[in-house]
């Protein structure tokens, strides 16, 4: 039996009327709670879209201002503005974006403020990203990226030397559903070789069969912990109470659930370091980020675990 070929996606819509093109976005992209306004550039807007349900291009120009939330979604989302402002997830993390940057969307729900600006995006389906990474004999359910990397100036110009050909044969008319096919899986092997995935592998006692529900917790502590995460959180999770959680952690792994929280944000940290330019970065913002307030206290505690302090690890790099 073959597989039904996908159905092309074609979209070109453009005007000035406010209301229709705030309506026209948060429709496209399922946004909640958007909101439109005007600047002092006369509003006009255009969204484009080529594609099928596996991998879309996009674009979007928008004079104007845009605010909203946009949820977690089925979808890996890249995107570059070349004009205006945009910043994603809106408060104490927020991403600034620099025009011609490509930026990865939060694999969570956020908050986003656009101001005049011109957007491109490539849109891949997870299940495609899925498939490619059981290919390669990644762990599918874990296959998640960090957002907060920032990937060298190489690996952007190879990723954009990608885009260009997805681009031109997507938007070829002309183009056989083979090859389109063959382009969203370009589009899946670009991402997980752009960006690393923010996971690591857990501890082996997990994967005994009697801790199934202690790994989905675990699962669950590195695909959120750049989010507040309670013992609490992870007590409702695992349908037990906070005694009988704190009980199975160090009985199977020899430690609390705060204390597991704690280690694998102590990872991300290392892992960011060990990529980080030594010139720009500063260990006590990357540890504010993960939770880590105390100065003195993280780098005792980082020491502890790494055998260096973080300020060491930076400039290894």
């Amino acid at each position: 039996m073959t597989e039904q070929t996908p159905a092309p996606i074609r979209v070109d819509e453009r005007g000035d009327d406010i209301a229709d093109a705030r309506r026209t976005l948060a429709t496209a992209y399922a946004g909640v709670a958007w909101e439109a306004d005007t600047t002092d550039t006369a509003f006009s807007y255009r969204y484009a879209s080529a594609g099928d349900a596996a991998m879309t291009l996009r674009a979007v120009q928008f004079d104007g201002r845009l605010t909203g939330e946009m949820p977690a979604g089925d979808d890996f989302v890249m995107q570059w503005i070349t004009r205006g402002t945009g910043i994603l997830d809106v408060g104490p993390h927020a991403i600034h974006l620099q025009p011609g940057r490509p930026q990865l969307w939060p694999g969570h729900a956020f908050e986003f403020a656009f101001a005049d600006y011109d957007q491109r995006l490539v849109q891949v389906n997870r299940r495609a990203v899925d498939e490619i990474a059981a290919e390669r004999g990644l762990a599918v359910s874990r296959a998640n990226f960090d957002h907060t990397a920032r990937p060298d100036d190489e690996a952007l110009r190879r990723w954009r030397q990608t885009v260009h050909l997805i681009s031109a044969t997507t938007m070829d008319r002309n183009a056989s559903p083979l090859l389109q096919a063959e382009m969203s899986r370009l589009a899946a092997v670009s991402l997980l070789e752009l960006y690393p995935q923010a996971t690591a592998d857990l501890p082996p006692e997990l994967l005994l069969p009697g801790n199934a529900r202690l790994k989905h917790v675990a699962e669950y502590v590195h695909e959120h912990a750049h989010l507040p995460i309670t013992s609490t959180d992870l007590a409702a999770l695992a349908n037990l109470s906070l005694r009988a959680l704190q009980t199975a952690f160090g009985r199977v792994l020899g430690m609390s659930p705060n204390a597991y929280i704690r280690q694998v944000r102590l990872d991300r940290i290392r892992t960011e370091l060990l990529r980080a330019d030594p010139a720009t970065t500063n260990v006590a913002d990357v540890a504010r980020y993960w939770g880590f307030a105390h100065a003195g206290r993280f780098s005792a505690v980082y020491a502890a675990r790494y055998g260096e302090y973080p300020s060491e690890t930076l400039r290894s790099t």
